[in-house]
């Protein structure tokens, strides 16, 4: 590791003036399209499994894939070892971009999803782990479609570069650049030294969650395949499901509180859990974000169940169900559905909004502000009352006992301000586009906070195959803007990044 830059390098831009070493991104861009055609082949075995011919389009994509993977490993040969912070800022962009390109071929080349826009749409929505689909009839693909629509979810949940860098290693390559770039949060529990080891164990922890899921869903009546797919899509909280109806079409109580329960423990951030692994249990409960998240998570359940069982005529057991399912979904971002909430009580809509905007934990799988922003940003309004009364008090906003600097404050303002303009300006064009308000706004809001369901005619009930190619291509922007968290995308808009000064 002596040969790369220091993560407080990374965070002074001691090396912001160089120039972007091409080569090395395109060496590594080139790794990765060799690791995704790796991901083609695992599809093509369960399409064989099946006895599908779709295995072939998987083959033909792994081909691809590998030809332009060698052209790009050719570009990067004699690439000097040394990576900048711009450098990890395009390697995480284009490996999105490149496999979001490549991850849509087997759905465009076997014809089940014919159009380009949609087919891109789709694995957009499945890497970035948003959700929405432009799908009408999803048990009309084939397993092996099914597989690799789940798989990019799981795969995209912690982060394409995330998981790579526990690979990368192998190959030469390897840096806490890239995971910076990727993992934007507010903060980052480094529960290792060594970033290839941190992601190795996070991803360990990631697996246990997989695996435990899978074996409780079995136990409820789901058949292997179906368990698989749904708890890589749990885990991930990216909400594709193997059945139109989602998880609605089980109608078994005991698979919508497993479901429930594991988007919850995927919206908490992954690094308390490895320290639970440590013995370090109390962690969990001390922690101000969980204890955030899991209070809001329990208000607005509560808020909604109570009006369920009064104007919906719910029982009292079904309504909390409902309603934990339904906002334990989309305050993770996860996306699932098991009751159209487009029929609740309009007030639930704004309750349910607020969760869309919160989103998972800083260190999950969710999208979102993240409630660790939300909960600094409180304190900080609340430190400025006090101040009114007492102007002299020296105020420290205070996360798990720990003052929070003037810069990381105003790196959280800026952030939600970004966030809020880009949602603004996401719904203007959309309606500019043609589509209705609230439609607009329910979908900008569930694009960028890679949500799945939006609101009205794009709510849990429907697809978004109507939409205009041109929203389409809008919205899979916001949702891989919102996945990188704005900064790591909208900076390479900026003429100063691509030179040097």
């Amino acid at each position: 590791m002596q040969d790369f830059i220091t993560h407080n390098e990374y965070l002074t831009g001691n090396r912001a003036n160089s120039l972007i070493n091409r080569k090395m991104i395109f060496r590594i861009l080139g790794i990765l399209l060799f690791i995704e055609g790796g991901l083609f082949l695992l599809c093509a075995g369960v399409s064989l499994c099946y006895q599908e011919h779709s295995y072939i389009y998987f083959l033909y994509s792994t081909l691809l894939a590998a030809a332009v993977g060698c052209v790009l490993l050719f570009l990067g040969r004699n690439a000097e070892n040394k990576l900048s912070r711009r450098d990890g800022y395009c390697i995480v962009a284009f490996t999105w971009l490149l496999f979001t390109t490549f991850g849509m071929l087997p759905f465009y080349l076997s014809g089940e999803i014919p159009s380009v826009t949609d087919a891109f749409f789709e694995t957009m929505s499945g890497f970035t782990t948003t959700g929405a689909t432009i799908l009408d009839d999803i048990e009309s693909l084939s397993y092996g479609m099914l597989f690799w629509r789940s798989f990019s979810q799981w795969i995209g949940g912690l982060g394409i570069v995330f998981f790579t860098i526990a690979v990368l290693p192998i190959f030469g390559v390897g840096n806490q650049v890239l995971f910076s770039a990727e993992a934007t949060g507010v903060t980052h529990d480094k529960i290792h030294p060594k970033i290839s080891i941190m992601a190795q164990w996070l991803w360990t922890v990631y697996l246990l969650l997989t695996i435990t899921e899978t074996v409780l869903l079995m136990l409820g009546g789901m058949n292997l395949f179906d368990a698989v797919c749904h708890s890589f899509t749990t885990t991930a909280t990216g909400g594709y499901s193997t059945k139109q109806d989602s998880v609605a079409y089980w109608n078994s109580p005991f698979i919508e509180y497993v479901i429930a329960i594991f988007m919850v423990l995927s919206g908490i951030n992954f690094s308390l859990y490895f320290m639970c692994l440590k013995g370090k249990f109390f962690n969990l409960f001390k922690d101000d974000e969980c204890r955030w998240f899991l209070m809001s998570v329990g208000i607005v359940t509560l808020l909604i169940t109570v009006p369920l069982v009064m104007q919906n005529h719910y029982g009292w057991e079904e309504a909390f169900r409902k309603a934990f399912f339904q906002v334990a979904s989309i305050h993770t971002s996860c996306g699932f559905a098991t009751d159209d909430y487009n029929v609740w009580p309009h007030f639930t809509w704004m309750l349910l909004i607020y969760t869309m905007f919160a989103g998972g934990c800083t260190g999950s799988t969710g999208g979102g502000i993240k409630n660790m922003r939300l909960l600094i940003l409180f304190r900080n309004m609340k430190n400025e009352f006090s101040r009114l009364i007492h102007p002299r008090a020296v105020l420290p906003v205070k996360v798990n006992q720990q003052a929070l600097s003037l810069s990381t404050i105003s790196t959280v303002n800026t952030f939600i301000l970004l966030y809020l303009i880009c949602i603004f300006v996401g719904w203007v064009a959309l309606m500019f586009m043609g589509l209705e308000l609230t439609e607009s706004f329910g979908l900008v809001v569930s694009s960028l906070g890679n949500v799945g369901p939006g609101l009205g005619a794009y709510g849990p009930a429907f697809s978004w195959r109507a939409l205009p190619d041109l929203a389409k291509w809008l919205l899979s922007f916001m949702m891989l803007i919102g996945r990188l968290e704005l900064f790591g995308i909208l900076l390479m808009f900026s003429p100063g990044f691509w030179h040097k000064r």
